[in-house]
């Protein structure tokens, strides 16, 4: 994998603007966690429910929809103003209160009424002849009509049922024109409608059709910018409490040096290899462990204290500089099981993947420039294992997955079979995510 031509081709981004990527990704998670655990995108689901609901959305078009006159109370009380808006109903009202009239009512009940359409006691008498011209008038037959209609009995049954408080709410409802924007659902419509346009909300679930991809799949769980030694202790972190932690191979040119090789300043964390004589422990091939004396010290730093883990991301701003070989990966603590190269320089080539004995895969990577950093990822997830460099993926494997915990570690040295000399490590920062369920 050439990293130069993906440079120039634009294929991977500058170390820069991978970074500003992951810092204004970390901010737009930041803000979506904060959205997603929020009253106002809880009511918003439970506002959406409602709204979406078939009972709504018919309770909606039925407010919307239907007509006046097509609702019972608007047929009822219509049918209310049709006789009492009518002449007949009217003249009959207007009878029940006119004193004349009372007073002819009062005079049918009498004997004297046989004689009214006596032709002689009309013209005769000027109380029979005003009786009379009432009692011939289309007024009177209009009340007598009605005194028998069945419009009375209607409107009785009518004005008992319209003047009880329950059906004047009813019709107050159908009656409104603007019903629907004085109901509380329309309320709940336009309290729902605000937070589906509020920023947040809108932002909450563009992101989330965007699928931003580490950060939803992985959370923050261990971070260091390299200000202070405290993540990091000297020696590969060894499982088995009997083996001689930190110990060089009589192969090699250098002694590790607990730690005194490492140094944490300018932000970043520098493992040193200098020509300096040290007598040290170390593991030679026939005899074991012995004293040796070595031309170069060096350093193997590990995070086995601060974090392990299985699964997740693990991500870190490394370079070098320098002779000799310079490695930051994952260990386990175990010799027999595989270690996870995020950065190898070999003495000649960069290389990442996966050190594992006979099943050790490794990709390699041309085009770097050491002076340069590099953000080198390593994504853990139950079905596969990706190595990046800066936003490029560069490997990718799904048979040959770690099965343990593991931790960070880093190291400079010096193989016996390699004339180079001083160099360094430089690591800015690391990063772990785990993974989310």
């Amino acid at each position: 994998m050439n990293l130069f031509t993906a440079r120039l081709t634009g294929r991977m981004l500058s170390t820069e603007q991978f970074e500003k990527t992951i810092y204004d990704m970390q901010e737009r998670v930041k803000r979506w966690r904060q959205i997603e655990k929020s009253p106002e995108l809880e009511e918003y689901k439970q506002l959406k429910a409602i709204i979406e609901s078939s009972d709504f959305q018919e309770r909606k078009k039925e407010l919307s929809d239907r007509k006046y006159q097509d609702t019972d109370e608007g047929k009822k009380m219509m049918a209310y103003k049709r006789i009492v808006e009518s002449r007949e109903y009217r003249r009959y009202k207007e009878a029940l209160t006119d004193p004349v009239f009372q007073d002819f009512l009062k005079f049918r009940e009498t004997d004297e009424f046989a004689k009214i359409n006596s032709f002689k006691e009309r013209w005769s008498n000027s109380l029979y002849r005003k009786y009379y011209s009432i009692y011939n008038s289309s007024y009177y037959k209009n009340y007598m009509r009605m005194l028998n209609a069945p419009e009375l009995n209607q409107l009785a049954v009518l004005e008992k049922e319209i003047n009880t408080e329950d059906f004047q709410k009813r019709h107050a409802l159908w009656a409104d024109t603007k019903r629907w924007e004085h109901s509380e659902q329309y309320k709940t419509e336009q309290r729902y409608l605000a937070l589906a346009n509020s920023d947040d909300i809108k932002f909450f679930f563009k992101s989330r059709e965007e699928k931003i991809d580490w950060a939803e799949l992985f959370r923050p769980a261990f971070s260091d910018d390299m200000s202070s030694s405290k993540n990091w202790q000297p020696g590969y972190g060894y499982a088995n409490p009997a083996m001689k932690d930190g110990h060089s191979r009589t192969s090699e040119r250098q002694a590790y040096n607990g730690g005194k090789n490492t140094f944490f300043v300018e932000g970043r964390m520098d493992i040193e290899t200098r020509e300096e004589s040290k007598k040290a422990i170390a593991w030679d091939e026939k005899k074991g462990f012995v004293e040796h004396v070595f031309d170069y010290t060096s350093d193997v730093m590990n995070t086995k204290e601060a974090f392990m883990q299985e699964s997740g991301m693990f991500m870190a701003k490394v370079r070098s500089q320098g002779s000799g070989r310079h490695f930051f990966g994952l260990s386990t603590g175990k010799i027999e099981n595989p270690m996870v190269a995020m950065y190898f320089y070999n003495g000649n080539k960069h290389q990442l993947g996966l050190v594992n004995g006979s099943k050790t895969e490794m990709q390699e990577l041309t085009g770097v420039l050491r002076s340069m950093y590099h953000v080198y990822t390593f994504r853990w997830t139950k079905n596969e294992i990706i190595w990046y460099v800066n936003n490029l993926e560069i490997l990718r494997l799904r048979n040959k997955l770690p099965k343990e915990a593991m931790f960070f570690l880093a190291q400079s040295w010096l193989p016996g079979n390699e004339s180079g000399g001083t160099g360094k490590l430089k690591v800015q920062w690391a990063r772990v995510y785990k993974p989310v369920d």
